[in-house]
């Protein structure tokens, strides 16, 4: 997203807290975990569910079970913007699940974009219907992403297990017409991951994602829970791929590990439940930092907790599961 996008929710305070955060950032390059700031951007997690099953998901697996999915109450959305649109400039919303199961997602966005936020999600588009799409454009929302993973029922399905290709585009086109006829609305990225079940796929993917209704192509490597061994969804050529095969067949991350992370220093993640985790990797939970609902993100950013955990980053980033299958 260029630079303009975000002019007119530039504040002097955000502006300061984004340029003391990347300080910060490159301090604990030379290995100083100093965290004077606030989170520059925030994600919020509306639903921990979906309706999907896609093979690599945490919650497409079911590794949450049904009594277990929950959606972001009320006065939770409303503390964690409140709080973030002090420092923050950008509410993300989304996490695990799909977004738009949440009945009150576009007046949370308008929440958001009245206190002057970026505001943008990331979804499957099975529920993006043309009022929908219409309350979203209506509530603010700056930017969308909707996974496309092949543009054959086939293709598509192997991966969005569960989900209906014609349903996905009709909603992105559903997006498209509502933001033409209105004069204005979000960036619409169309984004797919390299698979190797739709790599024939790919050069029409580039080359006409504007018929579809976007405004922007993302193709995306893909993250594999089990890589060491390789996945049979990974794609002939491994340059599109962000594992590398060794000698004796196992696999391995591509990018060297080093002992720094940005995203660590300029983000969190708020779960359902109000929990604070460091990372959109961390998937499982596995890192919990404090929880919205007995602290302020200020208390829980600056915390013991915190502190220690991002100590351990830059000393010894490999110890920690969430970041050895990172890009």
């Amino acid at each position: 997203m260029r630079v303009y996008s975000y002019a007119k929710y530039i504040t002097f305070r955000r502006l300061a807290n984004e340029l003391c955060s990347r300080l910060n950032y490159l301090l604990s390059c030379l290995g100083y975990a100093r965290y004077t700031h606030m989170p520059t951007f925030i994600a919020i997690e509306p639903a921990n569910f979906c309706m999907l099953h896609c093979p690599q998901c945490p919650v497409g697996i079911q590794r949450k079970t049904e009594e277990h999915r929950a959606l972001m109450p009320q006065q939770t959305w409303i503390k964690a913007i409140n709080e973030a649109a002090l420092y923050a400039h950008t509410i993300i919303f989304h996490f695990q699940g799909e977004p738009l199961l949440h009945p009150h997602l576009p007046e949370m966005i308008r929440y958001a974009h009245d206190h002057r936020l970026f505001t943008m999600l990331s979804t499957n588009a099975q529920l993006l219907t043309p009022a929908i799409a219409e309350a979203l454009i209506e509530a603010g929302l700056d930017r969308i992403i909707v996974s496309i993973d092949g543009l054959t029922e086939q293709t598509y399905s192997h991966y969005r297990v569960g989900g209906n290709l014609e349903r996905a585009l009709a909603g992105m086109r559903s997006l498209a017409d509502c933001k033409k006829k209105k004069g204005f609305g979000p960036e619409i990225v169309m984004q797919c991951l390299y698979l190797k079940s739709n790599q024939h796929e790919w050069s029409t993917f580039i080359k006409h994602y504007h018929l579809f209704g976007a405004d922007k192509i993302s193709m995306k490597t893909a993250q594999f829970y089990e890589f060491e061994h390789g996945n049979p969804d990974m794609p002939d050529d491994s340059r599109y791929s962000r594992y590398k095969r060794n000698i004796d067949g196992s696999y391995q991350l591509k990018k060297k590990l080093h002992n720094r992370c940005y995203r660590l220093w300029s983000g969190c993640v708020i779960t359902t439940d109000g929990t604070i985790l460091p990372c959109c990797f961390d998937k499982d939970h596995l890192f919990p930092l404090g929880n919205l609902g007995t602290s302020s993100i200020d208390e829980i950013m600056h915390s013991d907790a915190a502190q220690q955990f991002r100590q351990r980053l830059i000393s010894n980033r490999a110890s920690i599961s969430m970041c050895s299958n990172c890009i």
